[in-house]
């Protein structure tokens, strides 16, 4: 890809993309490079996990640099600093005098291109060195950052750490990534047990037109249509759509089912690469952007890194320039959450409703799902079929269509004590995973066919006060149970 065809009104020094990008955006914020005027908070959350495990571990660096000129620093993922640890007086001094501590944001878009800034932005480690920051208040600290992630993999936050612009910058960033390691560590023992999701490859594939059934045969619920209807009318007038909704309500499927309908060309998806990946990321499905005989679907770009959709910004803005129609779709989790850059250059948002809002779609998926699975029709018991239905889906169809096809290669009729556990828990606080072999041990002797809960608890050892109080504290629902 070609990046100097991109001309930048600000240039850090050295020019890489990453800080490039960040200083584009600095300046679209409309930020003074000479005046620096972070938002301050009256108040900052000290009760969270993050502000726990991140002290916790940032105390235990600090007994290590006692004697350097190193401030450490914890923020949560709006830029916010939180804690800041240095038992040095002058550097703590001369970081008040520019405001970063804590109660005050230093996101980009409060204090420009900076090191933590930067790490929250394209979620990953970043240094920023003296002249490299966009703020000439900054020039006088080297800040390297790396994002924290929490135990649903999500961003939680940062741990940052600065010292002057003359000290030796590579120890700094293997601290800085260390510290957030320990502490995303500690917070995955501490929140529930729960295991991270594994991180996104930035998996790239096509799909071709005349391989699929049509449209009609494979978007079998009513449910879809409406959004359905309306991204084919966006597509036949040639503008540029965002499909929007929850993870797993089947966008990407959506907007490719629309463009084939219409044309017969090849749909392209780039689903979101992790930071490290991006480069050869987009090397990959570049050179198809702007062929008539291809769609492009870039999936998540609310999850990329802030330079990534800067860059695929400057990529639509050059198609839109060159040609009458812009053969291109992303998807996001919802139009708030579009990055500004992309947002510009959306003709039509289409909304993807969630699967629990959607209820009369729920069986007919079921049984697609199921055919699939086994290549012949599957029968759902009345009961199976109440359960599927009550439940909210969290995971959306994605989440239906695992556990059908897990039930589905069990038997030819699927009962209550084929499906998963989670089909009959209600919402709640995550659970360790001890307690999930005891709620899904609870859901298996209670989905067994005939089993009242006085035998389930007889199975399992339990009184009857102890069973009820269990399907209370996990929020088991299981339809026709008897007492």
């Amino acid at each position: 890809m070609q990046r100097d065809d991109f001309s930048l009104p600000a240039n850090p020094p050295g020019g890489a993309p990453r800080l490039r990008a960040s200083w584009r955006r600095s300046e679209r914020y409309g930020l003074a490079a000479d005046d620096i005027r972070p938002v301050f908070t009256g108040s900052v959350d000290t009760e969270s996990l993050l502000y726990e495990c991140g002290r916790e571990v940032l105390r235990g660096l600090q007994k290590t640099l006692a004697n350097e000129p190193v401030s450490m620093m914890i923020t949560d993922p709006d830029g916010l600093v939180l804690s800041r640890l240095s038992e040095d007086a002058t550097i703590n001094r001369s970081l008040d005098r520019v405001h970063l501590a804590p109660g005050f944001y230093f996101a980009e878009r409060n204090a420009g291109t900076n090191g933590l800034g930067l790490a929250l932005a394209d979620r990953a480690p970043s240094l920023v060195r003296a002249d490299e920051h966009y703020c000439t208040g900054l020039r006088g600290y080297t800040c390297a950052a790396a994002p924290v992630v929490d135990p649903s993999g999500d961003v939680a936050g940062s741990v940052n750490l600065t010292t002057w612009s003359d000290s030796a910058p590579e120890l700094l960033m293997a601290l800085a990534q260390s510290a957030a390691a320990n502490t995303s560590a500690l917070m995955l023992a501490r929140g529930a047990g729960r295991f991270a999701p594994p991180t996104p490859h930035g998996e790239v594939f096509r799909v071709y037109a005349d391989r699929s059934r049509a449209p009609e045969e494979a978007l079998p619920t009513t449910g879809w249509r409406g959004a359905f209807a309306e991204a084919r009318t966006a597509f036949r007038r040639g503008l540029a759509v965002a499909v929007v909704g929850e993870p797993g309500t089947g966008k990407t499927a959506l907007a490719s089912l629309a463009r084939r309908e219409l044309r017969r060309e090849r749909v392209l998806s780039a689903r979101p690469p992790a930071p490290e990946d991006v480069e050869s990321w987009f090397e990959l499905w570049v050179p198809e952007l702007g062929k008539d005989s291809t769609c492009v679907i870039v999936s998540g770009v609310d999850s990329m890194p802030a330079w990534a959709t800067t860059e695929l910004a400057h990529l639509f803005t050059r198609v839109r320039a060159t040609r009458d129609m812009q053969p291109y779709v992303v998807t996001a989790s919802s139009a708030d959450t579009l990055p500004d850059e992309l947002r510009e250059l959306i003709d039509v948002v289409v909304d993807v409703p969630a699967l629990r809002f959607r209820p009369d779609d729920i069986m007919p998926l079921a049984k697609h799902f199921a055919h699939q699975a086994r290549g012949r029709d599957i029968d759902f018991t009345p009961a199976a079929a109440r359960a599927l239905t009550a439940f909210d889906w969290p995971g959306n169809v994605r989440g239906l269509r695992r556990v059908v096809r897990e039930a589905a290669a069990r038997t030819d009729r699927i009962d209550l004590h084929h499906l998963a556990p989670e089909v009959f828990t209600g919402p709640g606080r995550p659970l360790t995973r001890l307690q999930s072999v005891e709620r899904d041990e609870i859901v298996r002797c209670l989905t067994e066919p005939g089993t009242t809960v006085s035998e389930a608890a007889e199975q399992l050892g339990l009184g009857r006060a102890t069973i009820y109080r269990k399907i209370r504290q996990y929020r088991i629902t299981v339809p026709d149970r008897t007492p």
